[in-house]
């Protein structure tokens, strides 16, 4: 297990939530939590009195950022097709390993903390501990355990674990919650993977959606819905769900709802526009002809969010470090975000102190003191041009460096 070393980043700007500070120094304690944030000197001195060995890096100009989060995120991820027949026929060790280099892609590409919100056969949680006690390189995991769904409803055939009823859907929340679940994604429509339905497919009633939520909010959990069409949505948001994941067909009637009722949102954008990623894992013709017709009413259901003022948070779907437009499939979603009618600072925002509202946690998500030092590096200020993120060359997570594009630390982080 790597142990993250005292250092101060000088020369550099700062985003730290609300503005990029120029001239700003973060002192990163030997616990890897930022101890001081502000001017150079007033930061050296009190990180040197402290630890007269701390190591200092010259940022030179340079911008720190939070380390991003995405909210939609399969590790396994098993769509039709050649990445289905891997993790299905992969042992319970082989899926945790292919799991585990998904992990570790994924925290290269400076994503940090990440919700899953779909495995199977429970890898998840074995690859959670694995990497909290640092045998593995990857990002914090906040895992939903399985997807709930009907029978043969969507991701039955792959992350999904099925039910029926009130009491079989309660029982299956409770399965989550005991196996260690951190909150509960339930699918309550059809969607673009599932070869016997459409994206616009009821899948549940309203008994088995309350049963859903009614459950995990008395065990202290949220419950996110993957969902498409607004009638659908629109029982589940009078129900008390907490989040929509991709939300193909939301009217604005949809989004004043979700917004008067506080519903987040996580479009995951790219799954209706990346052609590119379904050719090079040759998902079948069936379903990549259903991505590609859902886009138009997609990208509208995601300016009807903005126009509404929903909280949106930052979820990709594909792989976070999956080849893309010539970035990650992060960058990407978060570049079609501002596209869509979002500031630069919003899309921030949504991909760091948003994601750790959502969650429940005051640890990530701002780059301020008694948080971790969950950080990337990147040459260009991302509040300017969010596109700056295709420059990321560093990254830490809870002070310990897994990249180093341009051997800003040599020397000085123990590797």
């Amino acid at each position: 297990m790597r142990s993250p070393q005292a250092v101060v980043l000088t020369g550099g700007r700062v985003y730290d939530g609300d503005q990029t500070r120029p001239d700003t120094a973060v002192w990163i304690d030997a616990a890897g939590t930022i101890a001081g944030v502000g001017g150079t000197e007033d930061v050296l001195a009190a990180a040197r009195a402290a630890d007269p060995s701390v190591g200092v890096v010259d940022l030179d100009g340079a911008v720190v950022a939070p380390g991003l989060v995405n909210m939609h995120v399969h590790l396994g991820l098993g769509l039709p097709g050649p990445l289905e027949d891997a993790v299905s026929s992969a042992d319970p060790a082989e899926l945790v390993l292919l799991m585990a280099d998904s992990a570790r892609r994924t925290l290269h590409a400076g994503v940090t903390t990440v919700r899953l919100v779909g495995e199977t056969r429970y890898a998840d949680f074995a690859l959670r501990k694995a990497i909290d006690l640092g045998a593995v390189d990857g990002p914090h995991i906040y895992t939903a355990g399985h997807a709930l769904c009907c029978t043969g409803g969507h991701g039955h055939g792959a992350d999904g674990l099925e039910a029926d009823g009130a009491d079989g859907f309660r029982r299956a929340t409770r399965e989550q919650i005991r196996a260690g679940a951190d909150l509960i994604k339930v699918c309550v429509s059809g969607g673009i993977a599932g070869e016997h339905e459409q994206i616009h497919t009821p899948q549940l009633t309203d008994e088995e959606m309350e049963a859903v939520i009614s459950t995990a909010h008395d065990w202290g959990r949220k419950v996110t819905a993957h969902a498409g069409p607004s009638d659908t949505i629109a029982r589940a948001v009078r129900l008390g769900l907490d989040c929509v994941e991709h939300g193909y067909q939301m009217t604005r009637e949809l989004t004043d709802l979700m917004a008067a009722h506080g519903v987040w949102y996580v479009p995951t954008i790219t799954v209706s526009r990346c052609k590119e990623f379904f050719e090079a894992n040759r998902v079948p013709q069936w379903m990549m002809d259903r991505a590609l017709a859902a886009g138009p009413a997609h990208w509208q259901s995601l300016q009807n969010a903005i126009a509404s003022g929903v909280t949106i948070a930052m979820g990709s779907d594909m792989p976070p470090f999956a080849p893309f437009d010539g970035t990650t499939a992060t960058v990407r979603e978060m570049e079609f975000m501002a596209e869509a009618g979002m500031t630069p600072l919003e899309v921030m925002r949504s991909a760091t102190e948003r994601p750790a509202e959502w969650l429940g946690s005051e640890l990530f998500g701002r780059v301020e003191v008694g948080r971790r030092a969950d950080l990337v590096v990147m040459a260009e200020d991302p509040v300017a041009d969010i596109s700056a993120l295709r420059g990321i060359d560093a990254v830490l997570k809870g002070g310990v460096l897994h990249r180093d594009d341009l051997s800003r630390f040599a020397g000085v982080v123990v590797r």
